[in-house]
């Protein structure tokens, strides 16, 4: 029997956790909305029934942006970005805390109503997955508007879906008709579709190389395709020039991970501008903070533990840093990942303006078995740094 053509699709939940909130909050659609708060933030319900909500304007600390609704970002507010940033481009809008058991519980809903329809599934964390439609009957287009029927029933939220003939097409095509889209993208829409938008839009191309691209006169990523692949390498070197050159063609050949148990759970962040340890700290620091949340509430939905604690570190030059630091139990708490990655940066010489800043938990265990206190083996540091720079 012949191989059916690839069609790889990626789901994205739309504005997920502030779409989550809205359902309990509904007297908040249409306004702007930022979830990243505490439990300080929580509304508070008032003798008639109404609630009182937070406002940014009133915020005061070092937390970071988690999400935010459409009207939100149409005020600059960006996720990642600091709240206190936020504050400064909508002062009015509303702040509320995150909830990860709702976030959970949601992601669960939509996760299980897909796997009825399309169960070769991976999945990209709480909010996206990919999934892979080849083998499946019927036209791209009614299967994909099946699977958003299927999660509007099951959870009342909207998605969009992309369907390409590989993830990093169809990663693109789910950002093409937000929200509540359906993108259907083949290879010959490459040139008309996928040429003619910014070099950002490639997933993997940051604030950073887009200005170096720029310099070199690139800013479209059919200008990107059309590139002399020597520059590239002069520019951004061998692997990563290649890189460029082959997605911005609208090449990707990785397959669909959907069986094996994870190795290592990440969260990272591409700065929208360098910043620096000491005039950004601040900053740094909240973003920090959110990611060990993030990763915290990854582990915890994936049942799993971690012993191993990295931090990863891009800096203006595009030089890459990371330091690792193995604990003697293994842990799914923020706190815990948030001591280790600052432990690690300690170790770093923090002295140039940075692009990227990521943390990682390896050396994975199911939770249920990861709470043995692991002696040192013979040869190993009880705590145990790794350092590699390219």
């Amino acid at each position: 029997m012949s191989t059916p053509p690839r069609r790889i699709a990626h789901l994205d939940m739309d504005a997920f956790y502030a779409s989550v909130d809205l359902l309990r909050y509904p007297e908040l659609r249409g306004r702007p909305l930022v979830i990243g708060g505490s439990s300080a933030q929580q509304p508070v319900l008032l003798a008639d029934g109404r609630r009182r909500f937070a406002r940014l304007r009133d915020y005061v600390g070092r937390g970071v942006v988690t999400t935010a609704t459409y009207e939100a970002r149409a005020l600059g507010v960006s996720s990642a970005m600091g709240i206190m940033m936020a504050a400064r481009l909508a002062p009015e809008a509303i702040l509320l805390p995150v909830d990860f058991p709702a976030y959970r519980h949601y992601s669960r809903l939509f996760k299980t109503a897909v796997a009825g329809i399309a169960p070769d599934c991976e999945d990209r964390g709480i909010d996206e997955i990919y999934l892979d439609l080849s083998r499946l009957a019927g036209d791209s287009r009614p299967l994909a508007q099946r699977i958003k029927d299927a999660v509007r029933q099951a959870t009342g939220l909207s998605c969009s879906i992309g369907v390409a003939p590989n993830k990093l097409l169809a990663k693109i095509a789910s950002d093409l008709d937000k929200p509540d889209g359906l993108t259907i993208l083949g290879a010959d829409d490459v040139r008309q579709r996928i040429w003619p938008l910014p070099v950002r839009k490639i997933n993997g191309i940051g604030p950073k190389a887009s200005e170096r691209l720029a310099l070199l006169g690139i800013e479209r990523i059919g200008q990107l395709a059309e590139a002399d692949a020597g520059v590239l390498r002069q520019h951004f070197g061998r692997s990563y020039g290649a890189w460029l050159l082959a997605a911005a063609k609208g090449i990707d050949e990785r397959p669909l991970i959907t069986a094996a148990e994870p190795k290592s759970v990440s969260r990272e962040t591409t700065f929208e501008r360098d910043l620096h340890p000491r005039d950004d700290r601040e900053t740094l620091s909240a973003v920090l903070v959110g990611l060990c949340c993030k990763l915290a509430d990854d582990l915890q939905r994936k049942r799993c533990r971690g012993r191993t604690i990295g931090v990863k570190l891009r800096f203006a030059d595009f030089r890459v840093v990371t330091r690792d630091l193995t604990l003697a139990l293994a842990t799914d708490t923020a706190a815990e990942i948030l001591r280790a990655s600052r432990e690690c940066l300690r170790r770093v010489p923090l002295e140039q303006r940075l692009r990227l800043l990521g943390v990682r938990v390896s050396a994975l265990a199911a939770a249920a078995t990861a709470d043995t206190p692991r002696l040192p083996q013979q040869g190993e540091l009880e705590l145990r740094e790794r350092d590699r720079q390219r």
